[in-house]
């Protein structure tokens, strides 16, 4: 793609071009679209985005994202705290919950156990897990990591730090192949590899 003739479409376009996903060429269609809007609804358009970052925390139970200290799922007196779901990120927590099968609460590790990418245990939320194990407050803990060799480790790893506390850990269902990140899964068959959940142990190799 040629030189822009102007630093301030330039600089735009690359701001966009820097979010995953999107070339210079998706960029610059997204670039020319928000300079046809009114400059109210630009304006509207980037305060999302700049409260979103100014405003927006996490949850001190979960780590999922949250405009208070406690996220709306912890939050919530429906839910069933005594069954925790541990996920990778955010994006699970949203897919999980749009399947409608889950009613308990989550715990975001922030990411997986990656030797490769320097990424270990102690970069993650996993000790503040295995406190909340620990404190008698949980009945199941479910295993969600995606199926790859990070996730795995991962979910080992998780695995051996709780499992003294005589806690019941449970793993989504592997049956039906959904591949290898939950946010790419179809509803129908994420909620069903909930609700089939089995013992981690039986997915053991002996």
């Amino acid at each position: 793609m040629r030189e822009f003739s102007n630093s301030l479409l330039e600089e735009a376009v690359n701001a966009f071009a820097s979010l995953p996903g999107i070339g210079k060429k998706t960029a610059m269609r997204l670039v020319l679209h928000l300079l046809k809007q009114d400059k109210e609804e630009v304006m509207r358009f980037g305060n999302a985005f700049i409260d979103l970052r100014n405003q927006i925390q996490y949850c001190t139970e979960c780590h999922n994202i949250a405009s208070e200290p406690l996220c709306d799922i912890c939050s919530n007196q429906v839910r069933n705290k005594r069954i925790v779901c541990v996920v990778e990120d955010i994006r699970d927590v949203f897919a999980i919950e749009n399947t409608k099968q889950f009613g308990g609460v989550y715990h975001v590790l922030g990411g997986k156990i990656s030797p490769m990418d320097g990424i270990g245990p102690s970069d993650l939320n996993i000790q503040s897990l295995v406190e909340k194990v620990n404190s008698d407050n949980v009945d199941e803990v479910i295993l969600a990591l995606s199926a790859t060799m990070e996730g795995d480790t991962t979910n080992f790893y998780i695995y051996k730090k709780i499992a003294p506390s005589n806690v019941k850990i449970t793993t989504i269902a592997r049956g039906v192949s959904f591949g290898d990140e939950l946010e790419y899964a179809d509803e129908l068959t994420l909620g069903r590899s909930i609700l089939q959940r089995t013992p981690y142990e039986q997915t053991l190799v002996k």
